[in-house]
């Protein structure tokens, strides 16, 4: 309670006094960002993605990193972020299991969840035990005290030391970092299941939210990874803001991250379509002419899965002629078939998702409607 009321409130005076008084210069400034970032990273692509869901493989090196890391954002130790995060995908909202249910309100998700020793939060490493034959881990476990010193207190006094200012340092790479770094992350447990869309899955309240994503480091887009949560990507289109999926994907192009396990596109469409599918039924009920507005609805789904399911299957078959041995053997025109073949259902697909997202906002916009517009659909 001391710690976590006292260094928001020391960050709330003293860093702006400090400002005022005698100003922060760009080198502390550029320690600021760059040690949010490392303990942001290390706790959304380390403590996360890669210890906590085994969503890839890191070289030792990257691990040690990883593991100063999130010392440095005093997150506690990886055993105990792991093994709470883990019971909290497997007992999500569940206010008796989970031990930060979104269900027992904001406060208690972002962080009253640590304010006091709750039957929900019992230390319970047995969920944990691949984590345990780790020596990295075993290493930060033991000496973890002594490693959040020397990375909140030691680094930020060594930069100070170098850029000739010790206490502007302190203030602005140690103290402002970490309050800052700890609520961001804290916002994934409250903020991501109250404030955003449930694209993917109804099952928890987890939701997707691009601000949220802005903030944490990619970690917003919260219903996909709850959804898919063996994905080291959290953001899986382009346009998504996602770095550190980015930082992973960039690590094993130079050998530090290996086995990188994602979710296959037409399992991600289904489980999307199938939401839709669940909503518009149930929104069927509504209306006046129910039977024939279901009707069209099954209709198009069953076409639009079958379609989907055939594309992925010459999508396979391409890339994987493409890269074998078979297809230097194929002639021109053997391969100009298969790709025209992939292209065509590609086209297929398209078509089909467009009509498939007019029927949606006809269903949208069906409340609206009158009866005579309601049967044109």
């Amino acid at each position: 309670m001391i710690l976590f009321t006292v260094t928001p409130l020391f960050a709330v005076m003293l860093v702006p006094l400090y400002g005022y008084l005698y100003g922060y210069d760009m080198f502390e400034w550029v320690a600021f960002i760059v040690l949010a970032g490392f303990c942001g990273m290390s706790i959304t692509a380390g403590y996360h993605r890669l210890w906590s869901h085994k969503s890839y493989k890191a070289h030792p090196v990257l691990r040690v990193i990883y593991a100063l890391g999130g010392a440095c954002a005093l997150q506690n130790d990886v055993f105990h972020w792991a093994s709470d995060h883990r019971r909290h995908h497997q007992h999500v909202d569940d206010n008796d299991r989970d031990p930060y249910s979104a269900g027992r309100g904001f406060w208690f998700s972002h962080m009253g969840w640590i304010l006091r020793d709750y039957p929900s939060g019992k230390e319970d490493f047995s969920n944990i035990k691949d984590l345990q034959k780790d020596p990295i881990l075993r290493w930060q476990h033991k000496h973890y005290l002594s490693l959040v010193l020397v990375m909140n207190i030691g680094l930020p006094a060594l930069l100070g030391v170098i850029n000739g200012d010790i206490i502007g340092s302190l203030l602005l790479a140690g103290l402002l970092r970490l309050v800052l770094s700890q609520h961001v992350t804290w916002l994934i447990n409250s903020l991501a299941h109250m404030w955003g869309r449930q694209t993917y899955s109804e099952k928890s309240s987890a939701r997707d939210n691009a601000v949220i994503a802005l903030l944490t480091y990619g970690e917003g887009y919260h219903n996909y990874h709850h959804t898919f949560q063996w994905d080291y990507r959290n953001g899986i289109k382009w346009w998504h803001y996602d770095p550190t999926k980015w930082l992973i994907r960039c690590c094993a192009m130079i050998g530090l991250t290996s086995d990188l396990k994602r979710c296959s596109p037409v399992e991600v469409e289904k489980a999307r379509l199938s939401l839709q599918y669940q909503r518009a039924s149930a929104h069927c009920e509504q209306l006046g002419n129910a039977d024939k507005l279901r009707e069209r609805l099954e209709k198009e789904y069953e076409q639009l899965s079958q379609t989907l399911h055939l594309w992925y299957q010459h999508r396979q078959s391409w890339y994987a002629a493409k890269t074998s041995e078979l297809h230097e053997k194929w002639t021109h025109w053997e391969k100009i078939e298969l790709h025209d073949s992939y292209r065509e259902v590609k086209y297929k697909l398209k078509i089909q998702r467009q009509r498939w997202q007019q029927l949606m906002q006809s269903f949208a916009d069906a409340p609206a409607l009158n009866r005579s517009s309601i049967n044109a659909v």
